[in-house]
C-alpha cells in the first residue's frame, strides 16, 4: 500500500552562493495555491476600499438631507387629510370664493407651480403655514373626483415661532391685491386677543404681523381694526368696504362720538341688507349722494370701473390677462424684457391691428 504524501511540494532554490542584498537570478516560484491566495486578498481589499467610498458618499448624502430638511428646503407630496389648519388664524375667509375657480383651473392644466408650506407636527399631522387657497383649491379638485389631486407637494419645515409663522403668512399675503384691510385687521384683533400672544392692543398686534408693510398700509390696518371693534358686530359686510370709505368712517366717528348711535341705527334699519346696499348706508352716513341705477340698485358716490378677466392657453403655459378703460395687462411666466424691441413693437402693431379688424 502506498502512503500518502503530505504537504505541497515547493521547489525553492539554492541561494547559498547568492550575496546577501542580491536577488538570485532565477527568482522563486510561487505555487497556485499561493498564487489565488494573494489574488484574493488584492480583490478583498479593492472591495473594502469601494465600500469605503460608498459608505463615505452616502453619510455625505444623508447629512446633506438633514441639512435641507431643518432649513425647510424638502419637498414632499403629502395626503390632503394630513393638512391641518388649526394652529394660526388665517387672514383670509375660509369660505371665501374669491377668484379660486380661476386658481382650480390653472392647476388642472398646468399643475402647481408653487408648493405650500407646511410644519410637521407630533401626531403626524402638518400645520399649514402658507398656501390655504392652494390647499382649498386642491381640496376642491379632489372632491370632484378628479384623480392626482389627493396629495399635494408641500415644503416642510422644522417647526417655527408662533411669531414667524404668522409672519410667514403675512408676509405671503401682503402681496395679494384682492385681500382687504378688513381681513388683515380681523388677523391683527384676534391675534392681539390671544392671551399666549404678548399684545395688549391691536395696535401691538398689527406692528407684530404687518412689519414688513408700510407705515400707511399698516395705519389703514389699525383703523379698519378700530372701526369694526367700535361698531360691535353691526358690521356684517366689513371685508367689502372700500379702503377709502372705511377710513372716512372711521375718522366721522372719532370726531363726533354721536353719530355711532345714527350708524348703528341706519345699519339695524336694514336687516336684510346684502354688501352693497351695506356699503351705500355708509356712503350716505358721509353724506355723499348715491346714484340709482335702471336696475333700481344704489351705486357708490364712486363708480367702480368695468374689468374684464380671462386666461389665453398658449403652447408655453398659461397667460392672464385683465383689460379695462384705457389699460390691458397681460402677465404669465416670460422676461418680456429680454424680447427685442422691435419684436415686441410688431407684436403691439399685429395686436392692435387684429382688433380693429374685429
Amino acid at each position: 500500500m502506498t502512503k500518502r504524501r503530505k504537504g505541497f511540494e515547493i521547489e525553492i532554490n539554492d541561494v547559498s552562493d547568492v550575496p546577501v542584498g542580491q536577488v538570485p537570478k532565477k527568482a522563486l516560484r510561487r505555487g497556485p495555491m499561493a498564487a489565488a491566495i494573494s489574488e484574493n486578498a488584492n480583490s478583498l481589499k479593492e472591495r473594502q476600499v469601494a465600500e469605503a467610498q460608498i459608505r463615505a458618499e452616502n453619510d455625505a448624502l444623508a447629512q446633506e438631507f438633514v441639512r435641507l430638511k431643518s432649513e425647510g428646503l424638502v419637498i414632499d407630496r403629502l395626503p390632503l387629510s394630513s393638512v391641518v389648519t388649526e394652529r394660526i388664524l388665517r387672514d383670509r375667509r375660509e369660505g371665501s370664493q374669491d377668484d379660486l375657480d380661476e386658481l382650480v383651473q390653472s392647476i388642472r392644466e398646468v399643475g402647481l407651480s408653487n408648493p405650500i408650506r407646511v410644519e410637521a407636527r407630533s401626531d403626524g399631522k402638518f400645520e399649514l403655514i402658507q398656501g390655504m387657497r392652494r390647499l382649498l383649491a386642491y381640496r376642491m379638485l379632489d372632491s370632484n373626483g378628479e384623480t392626482g389631486f389627493d396629495t399635494i407637494p408641500a415644503g416642510i419645515s422644522p417647526v417655527l415661532e408662533t411669531e414667524t409663522a404668522y409672519r410667514q403668512m403675512v408676509d405671503e399675503n401682503l402681496v395679494r391685491k384682492d385681500i382687504s384691510f378688513a381681513e388683515m385687521a380681523v388677523l391683527a384683533q384676534r391675534y392681539a386677543d390671544d392671551p399666549a400672544h404678548d399684545c395688549a392692543e391691536v395696535s401691538d398686534a398689527v406692528a407684530v404681523l404687518f412689519k414688513s408693510a408700510s407705515y400707511t398700509k399698516r395705519s389703514y390696518i389699525r383703523a379698519f381694526a378700530e372701526l369694526i371693534r367700535t361698531m360691535d358686530g353691526n358690521l356684517r359686510f366689513a371685508h367689502d368696504i372700500p379702503r377709502n370709505l372705511g377710513v372716512d368712517v372711521k375718522r366721522k366717528l372719532d370726531n363726533d362720538p354721536d353719530a355711532l348711535t345714527q350708524l348703528r341705527a341706519a345699519l339695524r334699519a336694514e336687516p336684510l341688507r346684502d354688501s352693497a346696499g351695506e356699503v351705500a348706508i355708509l356712503r350716505g352716513f358721509l353724506g355723499e349722494v348715491p346714484q340709482t341705477l335702471p336696475t333700481g340698485k344704489v351705486a357708490s358716490g364712486k363708480p367702480r370701473r368695468a374689468k374684464t378677466t380671462f386666461q389665453v392657453s398658449l403652447p408655453q403655459g398659461v397667460a392672464k390677462c385683465s383689460a379695462s378703460q384705457g389699460r390691458i395687462e397681460f402677465r404669465d411666466d416670460r422676461d418680456f424684457s429680454a424680447i427685442d424691441r422691435q419684436q415686441l413693437e410688431r407684436a403691439v402693431a399685429a395686436f392692435y391691428a387684429a382688433l380693429e379688424a374685429e
